[in-house]
């Protein structure tokens, strides 16, 4: 092949820098447009085809009212706050303010849609997790508790609220303590309520692909602030005969038990003695709920 001469080369030079200085024109021409802000849709209309927006409502719970978490995993939902547990693939506990007003409003239909909650920066369980493992979803808030509107209710399903508990535990004590629990947030007119699954102690084992953690137990610890009264249980996760009354303890229990702090905003100082006193008398039971659950709901 014949050797190229000088003036082909200093050609292909010319070229060459010519072609770098278009290319990097043109590079700093597509960073320019591309940075430039595209342009804004307009509001939804009715009928527009196109999807509005819908930011989700402020949470209402007060801050005052929370336990310490263990996790640091806050999720507030609107009506209901959460600390939840990777480890176990559910909250270690909820909390949230029960009213007679609530109570007293028309409810809504109950809702079925078991969902992932999507507030949960790691992930939380899934129904199917539960699904074919004897176990039932139960509802660390109950949905009851919140049917005074649609979104209240809807939140109650998440999967992060759900632990898994035996059947007739879900449907017999459990049951109970919580309808006991709306008897005495009317008769009180407001609750502070925070519930949550024992996961200090041995577990009854894992069910699902995520290895959601079968408590052994749960607790329920409620504080009528405006009477300065507080009561809390202990449950285990079984079928249960036992008068309701029977698992009453104090609060200062509960956080033995558990290592939670409870309402450490609220009972502080002189109020802390609250924490170590338990007058049951207060706190009054219907019987016949108790003998319905014995010979009805527990074999259900």
């Amino acid at each position: 092949m014949a050797r190229k001469s000088s003036s082909d080369s200093g050609g292909i030079i010319f070229k060459t820098g010519l072609f770098a200085i278009l290319a990097g024109i043109g590079f700093w021409i597509f960073n320019k447009t591309s940075g430039e802000k595209t342009e804004q849709l307009p509001p939804a209309t009715p009928g527009s085809g196109q999807t509005e927006v819908v930011e989700k409502p402020r949470a209402t719970v007060p801050d005052a009212i929370l336990p310490e978490s263990a996790t640091g995993a806050i999720v507030r939902h609107t009506y209901y706050t959460l600390s939840y547990s990777e480890d176990h693939e559910q909250a270690e506990w909820v909390a949230y303010e029960l009213t007679r007003e609530r109570l007293n409003k028309n409810w809504v239909e109950r809702g079925s849609s078991f969902r992932p909650d999507p507030d949960v920066r790691t992930e939380s369980a899934t129904p199917n997790d539960y699904r074919g493992s004897g176990y039932d979803r139960g509802h660390l808030v109950p949905a009851a508790d919140m049917a005074f509107n649609d979104l209240a209710m809807n939140e109650t399903f998440f999967m992060s609220n759900m632990s898994p508990q035996v059947r007739g535990f879900n449907g017999g004590v459990w049951r109970e303590l919580e309808e006991c629990t709306r008897d005495w947030a009317r008769q009180f007119e407001k609750l502070y309520v925070v519930t949550g699954p024992i996961l200090s102690r041995r577990a009854l084992g894992q069910i699902g692909f995520s290895k959601v953690t079968v408590p052994p137990g749960y607790f329920k610890v409620l504080l009528a602030p405006d009477q300065h009264r507080a009561i809390a249980f202990v449950l285990p996760n079984e079928i249960s005969t036992n008068p309701l009354m029977e698992y009453a303890t104090t609060i200062d229990k509960v956080e033995e038990l558990t290592g939670i702090d409870f309402f450490p905003q609220l009972l502080s100082g002189l109020d802390e003695e609250l924490e170590g006193s338990l007058d049951k008398s207060a706190w009054q039971v219907d019987n016949r709920r108790y003998n319905k659950r014995v010979k009805e709901w527990n074999v259900r």
